[in-house]
């Protein structure tokens, strides 16, 4: 297992930001907010909740958006599991993870805080199975067995990471969802809606979060 953890440092005391990407892991308007805009609502969920429903993500970061994602899951009552598979290269302390949740108390962050003390990356509650797979994206996804129906892309920016949004990783996303399936990512960045593009997605522009006047969504018909 890759042994680098992220370097965190606290915007205002309460905003975690990446030290080796300069970039923050959520919005420093309405985190929560920026989750259910993008991810949730740029897969069409939750109408699209399934038993089984199976949410794949680049870049776990502090966890806020698969607590959401649960969270949302669990209102829409549709019984089973909700399966979600993270790819994280440089994974958070558990203590800053617990630090940024924090500040949303409608999570329930216990689901995700109780494993990651004793070292588990892999997890299972009566309705969440759930894998953070660590390293690198571009070898660990060509590994996977899985596919997903919904991809939260969710890597820093593509000026800042651009390793994260390489064409031959948007590939392995493309191979890696089901037909029909979707993704949801806050940037428009040119090059990476061209990956998607390429990977066998039909790539929509879509109206962004806040100040940012676009972000991209997509299904694999």
């Amino acid at each position: 297992m890759n042994d680098q953890r992220a370097e965190v440092e606290w915007r205002d005391g309460e905003i975690p930001v990446s030290i080796r990407f300069d970039d923050p892991y959520y919005s420093l308007d309405n985190g929560l907010a920026e989750t259910r805009h993008v991810f949730l609502a740029g897969n069409d969920l939750p109408e699209r909740f399934a038993p089984g429903f199976h949410i794949a993500e680049l870049g776990f970061g502090t966890g806020l958006n698969m607590l959401t994602a649960l969270r949302a899951f669990r209102k829409a009552g549709c019984g089973g599991q909700l399966h979600f598979t993270s790819f994280e290269a440089y994974p958070m302390a558990p203590e800053d993870i617990a630090a940024a949740l924090a500040a949303f108390p409608e999570l329930d962050a216990a689901v995700l805080l109780d494993p990651l003390s004793f070292g588990e990356f892999a997890f299972e509650t009566e309705d969440l199975k759930a894998e953070i797979i660590i390293g690198d994206a571009r070898e660990t996804l060509a590994r996977w067995s899985g596919s997903a129906d919904a991809w939260f892309l969710d890597g820093f920016s593509p000026a800042k990471n651009p390793e994260m949004w390489d064409p031959a990783l948007m590939t392995q996303v493309g191979a890696h969802t089901v037909l029909g399936g979707t993704f949801a990512t806050y940037t428009a960045a040119g090059f990476v809606r061209r990956g998607l593009e390429a990977a066998g997605f039909d790539v929509i522009r879509s109206p962004g979060f806040g100040r940012k006047r676009h972000m991209s969504t997509g299904r694999r018909p």
